[in-house]
């Protein structure tokens, strides 16, 4: 049984990549885990920088090159800049934010299990009997990646474009406020200041 196990694809004869991949991806689950569990924003936003960058790695792991820097270059190099730029412009508090948790763990950790389980359950189901195999031609080609992504992808791609800037805009909004220097100088009856 277990040369069996030895000679082809198996649990019990990992090779190097599988064990980075695994690896790779558990420091990527504890990155997330501490950027939703740190109460301080910008750690927050930083810890989430390590996080994305450890998906990137996965990507290049499953040798989805151009994928790899599409999570580069969109979510490290615009999503965070935004996120830390929306963070700026609100003033929000560099320290400490007793404010940001809402006193609703238990519910929002009992809906991260139910779909943290569904989505293992979805993905071990579907892929049981599937192996990537690294030596081939590879599957995440950019032609490959920019016929789907322009085909069927189309719609929900401008939709997050839209999303950010959105959210850009709406970071700018909140961070100005009415100050007195710009009110209209005060004058009496005569016109006079």
């Amino acid at each position: 049984m277990i040369t069996a196990a030895a000679q082809g694809n198996g649990f019990l004869s990992p090779t190097g990549v599988e064990i980075a991949f695994v690896l790779v991806g558990l420091a990527t689950l504890g990155a997330a885990a501490v950027t939703v569990t740190t109460k301080q924003l910008v750690h927050a936003a930083l810890w989430l920088v390590v996080a994305l960058g450890g998906i990137a790695v996965e990507y290049l792991l499953l040798t989805a090159e151009f994928i790899a820097w599409v999570q580069v270059l969109i979510y490290l190099g615009s999503v965070v800049v935004l996120l830390l730029f929306g963070l700026m412009l609100t003033k929000a508090p560099i320290g400490r934010s007793p404010d940001a948790d809402s006193g609703n763990r238990p519910v929002a950790l009992g809906v991260a299990l139910v779909a943290a389980a569904a989505l293992v359950w979805v993905v071990v189901d579907a892929f049981r009997t599937t192996w990537i195999d690294l030596d081939g031609p590879a599957q995440g080609s950019t032609k490959v990646s920019g016929e789907i992504l322009f085909r069927h992808w189309v719609l929900p791609f401008e939709a997050l474009s839209v999303l950010l800037l959105a959210a850009l805009i709406g970071a700018i909004v909140l961070s100005r406020k009415d100050t007195p220097d710009t009110a209209p100088p005060a004058t009496d009856k005569k016109g006079q200041r």
